[in-house]
């Protein structure tokens, strides 16, 4: 039995190690509990029994715990030092943090392969059916959340190292990002070189959307033209970009969706 009240009590306990105000760490909490909301919107609209709505919730509910320590360490959310969803499978299965937040094991290989695989570039092969479905719900989740996340939050807690609002106007698009989107490709962690190319990165999201739900969300509200807009381009290189971007986006939704 999945008992989603006292997980969220536990999570609540293990949080207490953090600080909780710090910006970041707030950021992270408001995700956590926003990617719940959604990965119980997006198994709702599939149809799915009880069991596997709760089962999502306690996925979303764990997917980013190995970010409060990556903050606490390195002040700054990059998987260079610490890769955030390794390291929480790691505290999950290896110090078995995971009987804290659900007493039935029988979940956790699934629990486990879609914490793994909810950042990664690609899902990775040889799953069953039922390690493949929460995957792709937990990714789609996070991805959606992140264009709130990229909506309403500070620059200063999302980029914590990097954020100069000086400067942020001026960037650029590195071209292999632009044309890696124009591909409707998703964008490689280390082809990011500058904020917008992060920025870039958010909106390409969509081209690894796995529902027609989710791709529905993200057209609902707004979020192309709404993350499009958040930044005010001062180079026209960069603003003549970001319009093909958009375009590009909202057609690809277009298309997808109908």
């Amino acid at each position: 039995m999945i008992d989603f009240r006292k997980a969220e009590e536990s999570f609540k306990e293990y949080l207490k190690d953090y600080d909780l105000e710090n910006g970041s760490i707030k950021l992270k909490i408001r995700h956590t509990y926003e990617v719940v909301k959604k990965s119980e919107y997006i198994a709702t609209g599939l149809e799915l029994d009880k069991e596997n709505i709760e089962l999502a919730k306690i996925i979303a509910l764990l997917h980013d715990i190995g970010r409060f320590e990556q903050i606490k360490e390195f002040n700054e959310f990059s998987d260079k030092k610490m890769e955030h969803a390794e390291f929480g499978v790691k505290v999950l299965f290896e110090e078995n943090l995971i009987t804290k937040f659900i007493e039935d094991r029988k979940y956790d290989n699934i629990i486990s392969k879609a914490i793994y695989n909810h950042n990664k570039f690609k899902i990775e092969d040889d799953l069953n059916d039922i390690e493949l479905l929460h995957c792709k719900i937990i990714r789609d989740a996070d991805k959606i959340d992140n264009f709130r996340v990229k909506q309403y939050d500070k620059f200063e807690d999302m980029f914590p190292k990097i954020y100069n609002k000086e400067t942020i106007n001026y960037e650029v698009v590195s071209q292999k990002v632009y044309e890696e989107f124009m591909k409707h490709k998703c964008i490689k962690l280390e082809d990011r070189k500058t904020i917008i190319d992060y920025w870039v990165c958010v909106i390409a999201f969509i081209f690894d959307l796995n529902f027609d739900i989710s791709l529905k969300y993200v057209q609902e509200n707004n979020y192309i033209d709404i993350l499009v807009d958040r930044i005010e381009y001062k180079n026209d290189d960069t603003k003549q970009k970001m319009e093909d971007i958009r375009k590009c986006a909202k057609e690809y939704i277009k298309n997808k969706h109908n």
